[in-house]
């Protein structure tokens, strides 16, 4: 390698239509790599034989149903002679791939939520990480065993040269060394998410992280060595052959090339995250990034681009916007800024970036070393009457406050994040119930928030409840959303809404013919009974003169509703609609019990379970949306129960699919007009394997109005619905005529999508 020439473009891959997550070099063919992309593709390129210097795309791979997160090659064995490919993806799932076949050959199964990051051994060995926390160890289809001890997501492995050690990075901070399965050593240093990990020997391996710089370290768990010139967080890194050299890639819009332990070039890209990189075997670096195109650099003359392509990089580079969130630039104050004249004097170092005003604008620009000048490298956006442009991370992720809240006197502080998008009530809400602290504080910070972020707020959140449209709240039985606006359908709003038309009997009847039998530990009394009676009558509110549910009836409720699953159902069904009175859900949905009731409601839910007690659990979840407790509760749960509950799609039962996708139509009526792209994107995922399976078309037109009701209004969504395919998949309904509302959702829903 020419150890001081400067890396260029050699060529712009337009190859997927949403972010490249995870990029590797392959065996075979000889120069060639793979990249994964958030579209849920994986692709295979090679190099051009012609004088364009660019890759052509010779194999597409699909098979997840999710986002692809990552990929690693396994080396080639008697059975495969030209290696495999190994995906994770946000399905929770592992795929495995020929080079001949666009169909996985094998999934592999058993992490409980997002893979992350692969690395692969000898004799086949494969390493995962997952958001669940835990890293697997693969062999022949099989997990072999599941490394335990990070306490948040793992976001990084990889497998030594030495047989059986294997390191893994985590979003706690540290880096653990496993050996046969046992953590041998833990490494801390990090201050933020270690994001990657390169292996440089036997003995070495570096690590990135989210708090902007990469270490060197020996396996014996000394730091050798710390670069800083990331000004954001860094997600990758690849070390060269010669074991000493590597690159680096960020959030800060930026490819860096490291030799003998200095930055020694910076190559800025017209994308916000450089999420992924890799080296061929000639040296030429591949980077994938947030704008789904793969760009590759070298170093060799006779492969840079021609002399057009480069200056169409550079003008594409300098049309590109700079948000100053980013940190990249430091504090903008537009009345220091110097003019252009500031450019007549040369930089001290590649990769320095000066500010300049032009007017009222500020424009960036970057030393580049081999050509002696200032390449402008974007306009800032947002920067010229700031104070301060820089967010604040906490616990991983970016945040624009982070207040430190005093409870008791003398003791620690408590730390709320919070973005100006968020809703403060519904902040106040979540940090009174991390904290274990008392509701009756929950006006006091939310009124802190808002005085305390000098009006930034966005709006008054609009209530959840209400129609993504009119704005209306609606108390209903099962509270739904059409995204539409007009024509809205809300089950159980018909001539049978679901709840009892006359006395309390047909449910009680059953919970005594039930108790009758039960044994003998589990029998209610008669005084139960009638209470429970009584509750019934209250919460359905069939006499006015009824009294108001008491804490007494409630918790005799929840007491019956841990009977043995067999004859459990009849309080189940009467719950489902207790929850639906204030104090009921107040109560059971509050700041102590809220968790308790979802995680026994998510227990009678597992797949084994029986399906009449799956429905009416289901069916509670759903009603537990229409008070303020129940929708906090279930928007704070959102991941454990959608994820939960679209496990239930495969259970071949009409009821438990209508349960089923009323209760992703809820979520996805909460989630309208909220910012949160990644509940988004589980309400798009969940009703998207869903419809695979569902075939009841009550079912189909209520998850079809989830899909509509989270992509209304959201262009972000609606991309995101695109790219899973989502048009496609639902076509085949839009000339459902019986009922003919399924027909015409589905093509007002292809239309939004269009």
């Amino acid at each position: 390698m020419a150890s001081f020439n400067s890396y260029k473009l050699r060529c712009s891959i337009p190859g997927h239509e949403m972010d490249v997550r995870g990029l590797a070099a392959t065996v075979f063919p000889e120069g060639a790599f793979v990249s994964v992309s958030r579209d849920r593709t994986g692709r295979v390129w090679v190099p051009n034989s012609s004088s364009d210097k660019g890759f052509t795309e010779m194999h597409s791979m699909s098979g997840h149903s999710n986002f692809v997160s990552c990929v690693c090659i396994i080396a080639p064995s008697e059975t495969y002679p030209r290696g495999l490919v190994a995906t994770g993806g946000n399905d929770n799932n592992i795929c495995v791939f020929s080079l001949d076949r666009p169909q996985p050959l094998f999934t592999l199964k058993g992490h409980k939520n997002t893979v992350c990051t692969l690395s692969s051994g000898k004799f086949g060995t494969l390493l995962s990480g997952s958001w669940d926390t835990t890293a697997k160890v693969w062999l022949n289809e099989k997990c072999m065993m599941t490394l335990q001890g990070h306490t948040a997501a793992v976001w990084a492995v990889a497998i030594l040269p030495e047989q059986g050690l294997m390191l893994s990075g985590s979003a706690d901070k540290t880096i653990k060394l496993w050996k046969a399965g046992r953590c041998e050593k833990t490494f801390t240093g990090h201050e933020d998410c270690v994001r990657d990990l390169a292996v440089i020997s036997n003995t070495e391996f570096f690590s990135c992280s989210n708090d902007t710089s990469i270490r060197r370290w020996l396996v014996t768990g000394e730091c050798v060595q710390v670069y800083y010139s990331h000004t954001n967080f860094i997600y990758s890194l690849a070390v060269f052959p010669n074991s000493q050299d590597f690159i680096s890639t960020g959030e800060d819009r930026s490819l860096r090339i490291w030799r003998q332990g200095e930055c020694s070039q910076t190559i800025r890209l017209p994308a916000q995250s450089v999420w992924c990189c890799c080296i061929l075997p000639n040296g030429d670096i591949v980077v994938g990034a947030s704008d789904g195109i793969i760009r590759v650099f070298t170093e060799a003359e006779d492969r840079m681009a021609s002399a057009e392509d480069l200056q169409a990089f550079e003008d594409e580079l300098s049309k590109a916007t700079i948000d100053p969130k980013t940190g990249d630039l430091g504090d903008i104050k537009l009345e220091d800024l110097p003019g252009r004249e500031h450019l007549n004097e040369p930089g001290n170092r590649d990769g320095q970036t000066r500010l300049i005003k032009d007017g009222q604008k500020v424009e960036a620009y970057q030393w580049s070393v081999s050509d002696g000048r200032w390449m402008k490298i974007g306009d800032v956006v947002g920067g010229s009457n700031q104070q301060t442009s820089k967010s604040v991370m906490y616990e991983g992720k970016e945040y624009d406050y982070v207040f430190s809240i005093d409870v008791n006197e003398g003791g620690p502080s408590m730390k709320l994040p919070y973005n100006v998008t968020d809703d403060p009530w519904l902040t106040a809400h979540n940090f009174l119930q991390k904290n274990d602290l008392s509701p009756m504080f929950l006006d006091q910070v939310a009124n802190f928030i808002i005085e305390n972020t000098k009006g930034h707020v966005v709006g008054p959140a609009q209530p959840a409840g209400g129609d993504p449209f009119t704005g209306e709240v609606q108390k209903m039985d099962t509270l739904c959303f059409f995204f539409t606006g007009t024509g809205r359908y809300i089950p159980g709003s018909g001539p049978n809404p679901g709840a009892p038309v006359g006395v309390a009997d047909p449910f009680t009847a059953k919970l005594k013919e039930l108790n009758g039998g039960a044994p003998q530990e589990h029998k209610l009394s008669e005084e139960v009974l009638e209470s429970l009676e009584r509750l019934l009558l209250s919460v359905c509110g069939l006499n006015s003169s009824e009294p108001a549910p008491t804490i007494q009836q409630i918790n005799l409720l929840w007491k019956a509703s841990h009977w043995p699953e067999d004859i459990v159902f009849p309080v189940l069904d009467i719950m489902r609609l207790a929850v639906r009175h204030p104090q009921v859900n107040e109560s059971l949905c509050g700041e102590a019990e809220g968790v308790q009731l979802c995680n026994h409601l998510l227990n009678l839910m597992r797949p084994e379970g029986r399906p009449a007690n799956q429905m009416l659990a289901l069916r509670t979840l759903c009603n537990c949306f229409s008070g303020r407790h129940g929708r906090a509760l279930l928007m704070a749960q959102r991941e454990t129960v959608l994820s939960r509950a679209a496990d239930l799609a495969t259970v071949c039962n009409k009821n438990i699919h209508i349960a089923l996708a009323t209760l992703v139509l809820n979520y996805a009526g909460c989630l309208h007009l909220q910012p949160d792209l990644e509940a988004k994107a589980q309400c798009l995922s969940v009703a998207s394997r869903a419809l695979e399976t569902v075939q009841d078309k009550e079912a189909v037109f209520r998850l079809l109005v989830a899909l509509g009701t989270t992509v209304a209004s959201d262009q972000t969504a609606q991309d995101l619905a695109r790219s899973l395919g989502v048009s496609s998949q639902i076509s085949k309904y839009s000339s459902v005529s019986d009922p003919s509302k399924v027909g015409e959702c589905c093509q007002l829903l292809l239309k939004e999508l269009q």
